[in-house]
């Protein structure tokens, strides 16, 4: 994994173990899950820098960022062709799909309004097979 320019050794130490969490893992974390892992590990971080290192991973492409519908934002180290997310709600399990007709309709809507440049993200939230076979509760359906 390759990465921007990083001041300090401590920094990149840092960004290193992060980044080592997000490759191991299949799933989107959230800043404060990665602190945890981190911590729990044995490794001296700060909250703010695993918010300021994932921003820096996200800046540089090497790691993908979703807003999860709760309030937090997620990262996962994804491939780096353009792709969208199809995520589990329950789980976490996330697919990476491509998405031919999304990439025609944003391009035909952007030439329609007069934009050029653009980009966008889809990320589809569902549950999974595995935890759709699961029994539900009575508090899951509150």
């Amino acid at each position: 994994m390759t990465g921007g320019p990083v001041t300090g050794q401590r920094s990149t130490r840092q960004r290193a173990a992060i980044a080592g969490l997000l490759t191991a893992s299949a799933e989107f974390l959230s800043a404060q899950q990665l602190h945890d892992l981190l911590t729990e590990r044995g490794d001296a971080i700060g909250l703010t820098t695993v918010y300021r290192n994932l921003q820096a991973l996200v800046d540089t492409g090497q790691v993908d960022a979703i807003w999860d519908g709760s309030g937090e934002t997620r990262y996962r180290y994804c491939s780096d062709t353009h792709h969208h997310h199809l995520v589990c709600r329950d789980c976490g399990t996330t697919v990476e799909i491509q998405a031919d007709p999304v990439e025609r309709w944003a391009e035909q809507i952007a030439t329609a309004h007069g934009f050029h440049d653009i980009s966008h993200t889809v990320e589809i939230f569902g549950v999974c097979t595995a935890c759709a076979a699961l029994p539900r509760t009575t508090t899951d359906t509150e």
